[in-house]
């Protein structure tokens, strides 16, 4: 009778630890739940406000009205009217798609090679890719500039304030970090897979083209993404040469029209647009290249 006791109090006694730690765990993951949702309402409440206060009054802006009494489309309508944001959005289309088609395919193919083949000086040019990084693009963009009025002068071709002039100084900074990402995608593919295609009777490019390219597709994308969503932010480079994209432009708008609340946060919301539609249509591709292959290398 008394082993019967102790073998049940035994077994309460399990079942009440049992019992503790999943009520520990529960509550643990509850609160994780709830950190979660304040950090999502944190970072999305500003662009919420930014949407919001785009319909708004500058009367409401000022007079801290929490909802517009009647959405005012007309400051979309007004932001056309007195700021060129066509010319704007034109610049930075096709200087940024531009920039990162050329960056891309740039690093796609040095990377592979990188990645792939053991040359004299590769492991010395693969830590020099990286060193250019360390670099501040600030301290390059003088010698630029100079070098860009120089060749100016002497062939007569116009770099400076042109979309060129602008697509080549993006290509330049940003090819090497995208070479090194792209590189690391290219590394994380077994090399059997493509001796096997070598076997098989596909040429090198062959096997580069249909083993290694669709495996990589991710992390090409990422990089891509990466790429293009940098150079449409950029204000420095394209200030100093004199190229009216979306960044330039919002710095002048904000200059001339200071005191439109309503105008200001209707341009964010424009300017906003191209990204966020950017990332949604890309975010698997994005998210995946992020996660596959990034460690090796």
């Amino acid at each position: 009778m008394a082993a019967t006791t102790s073998g049940l109090e035994t077994v309460q006694n399990r079942l009440s630890a049992i019992t503790l730690y999943q009520l520990r765990r529960w509550a643990l993951e509850r609160l994780a739940d709830l950190l979660l949702i304040t950090l999502i309402i944190l970072m999305l409440f500003p662009i919420f406000w930014m949407v919001v206060t785009s319909f708004k009054t500058n009367a409401e802006i000022t007079s801290n009205v929490l909802w517009p009494s009647e959405l005012q489309l007309r400051n979309y309508i007004d932001l056309w009217d007195t700021v060129n944001f066509g010319l704007y959005y034109r610049n930075s289309l096709i200087i940024c798609s531009t920039t990162t088609v050329i960056a891309t395919l740039f690093a796609t193919l040095a990377g592979y090679a990188l990645a792939r083949f053991r040359f004299p000086g590769s492991n010395i040019f693969s830590v020099a890719v990286v060193g250019t990084q360390l670099i501040p693009g600030i301290m390059m963009m003088l010698p630029l500039y100079l070098t860009f009025r120089e060749v100016t002068r002497i062939t007569g071709i116009q770099i400076i304030g042109t979309q060129g002039g602008l697509i080549l100084l993006y290509t330049g900074f940003y090819i090497p970090l995208s070479l090194w990402i792209v590189r690391g995608f290219f590394a994380a593919i077994p090399p059997d897979l493509e001796e096997a295609a070598l076997i098989d009777g596909a040429t090198r490019f062959g096997a580069f083209w249909r083993i290694a390219l669709p495996l990589a597709r991710p992390g090409i994308v990422a990089t891509a993404i990466y790429v293009f969503l940098t150079a449409w932010d950029e204000l420095f480079f394209a200030w100093v040469m004199d190229v009216q994209t979306i960044p330039v432009g919002i710095r002048l708008y904000v200059g001339q029209y200071a005191n439109r609340f309503d105008l200001m946060m209707a341009a964010a919301v424009v300017v906003t647009l191209p990204v966020l539609i950017v990332f949604f249509l890309l975010q698997k591709h994005m998210i995946s290249g992020l996660t596959a292959g990034a460690v090796k290398g």
